[in-house]
């Protein structure tokens, strides 16, 4: 099991201890198809929602570990058009239209589970009516939408390399005022660098990144192995190349992986971090990268460009040299639906290419 999915996994353990036996039940069914990751959001959704129930007073259940299927039965659609009011319209941590179809779907999930799967000791369902079921949750994530959303906010084209030069060089230039930025930037460029071009030659996922060991490079093929998400054989890892760009990024990092870093022989981190006052660095983490990336691209004039954006920069330029299933398949999503984004997005660079041919 790789990092993330570890710490996640013990949030999960931990967090369902306060859900209803019957949701503890529903995350037991799951673990074998979902990941620690997908289930902890289950969890959390399933406990926003019950604290509403309390407090709503449709359940008297003191705690949510004591709201009862009872109280589930009894529900009406005016109750769950109030939970989705609530939702879209509280005042702190509002959600997005994607959010709320996400929360109503894990409610869907659990209430199917309960009608349709999970039975009692006489073998009648434990939910005996499911108001979930008359709820329509509209796709709202649509592949043309995404597109739409990230025009202008990837790294195209040029802009690529240009961002790998701006770590290494061009953001010693901009801060060559603020001694402390200047010397954490002079410990760190390299590394920076390493990971920015590994996602844009890879397309990797940034936890797949944190996750990655020394010894999962095979630097003569150009290939990592990592966990891909959703994968739930934990024995495996799945081959991803990356271009000979980011092995020279890789290497001019790794060559001063163990000094700079102090990396002790029993951390196997292929990116460490070492923080103020401690004698050996440890496994970068998820926040860190992101944050990192956050900082050279205000710097570099894409305010927008964040850790994930890297990876739609890298797909947006792969697509236009492979087909969609390739593409699919080096990012590693589930099905083409989800690799679409790429077509749309690719739209009028490909018109502007064929416009170029015809002069």
């Amino acid at each position: 099991m790789n990092v993330q999915k570890e710490l996640d996994r013990i949030k999960l353990d931990d967090k369902v201890l306060g859900m209803p036996w019957f949701v503890q039940q529903f995350i037991d069914y799951k673990l074998p198809d979902l990941s620690p990751s997908t289930l902890l959001e289950y969890v959390r959704d399933y406990e926003t929602f019950f604290n509403w129930l309390r407090g709503e007073g449709l359940s008297k259940a003191e705690a949510n570990k004591e709201v009862t299927l009872q109280e589930l039965e009894v529900l009406r659609m005016e109750d769950v058009v109030s939970y989705r009011i609530f939702l879209t319209t509280k005042r702190e941590g509002t959600n997005s239209r994607i959010t709320v179809s996400r929360k109503l779907s894990s409610l869907r999930s659990l209430f199917h589970y309960l009608s349709q799967i999970a039975e009692d000791e006489d073998f009648y369902p434990l939910l005996k009516r499911n108001i979930m079921a008359k709820i329509e949750i509209k796709r709202i994530h649509k592949p043309k939408d995404t597109a739409a959303k990230l025009k202008g906010k990837i790294l195209e084209e040029e802009e690529l390399l240009e961002f790998i030069g701006y770590i290494l060089e061009g953001y010693a230039k901009d801060v060559e005022k603020n001694k402390q930025a200047l010397y954490s930037h002079e410990q760190n460029k390299e590394r920076d660098a390493s990971i920015t071009s590994l996602i844009l030659n890879s397309g990797l996922r940034v936890s797949e990144v944190v996750n990655l060991n020394v010894d999962d490079i095979d630097m003569n093929n150009k290939l990592l192995y990592v966990y891909r998400k959703g994968n739930n054989d934990e024995t495996f890892k799945t081959p991803v190349y990356f271009r000979e760009q980011a092995k020279d990024d890789l290497n001019a990092y790794l060559n001063l992986r163990q000094t700079r870093y102090k990396a002790p022989k029993r951390e196997k981190a292929l990116f460490l971090a070492l923080a103020n006052g401690q004698t050996e660095g440890s496994r970068m983490t998820k926040r860190a990268m992101q944050a990192m990336i956050i900082k050279y691209a205000k710097r570099f004039g894409k305010p927008f460009l964040t850790v994930h954006k890297l990876r739609h920069s890298f797909a947006t330029d792969y697509y236009l040299q492979n087909d969609i299933y390739k593409t699919k398949e080096q990012l590693g999503h589930a099905s083409t639906e989800t690799t679409e984004v790429y077509a749309h997005l690719t739209d009028k660079t490909m018109s502007e290419a064929i416009e170029r041919r015809t002069d």
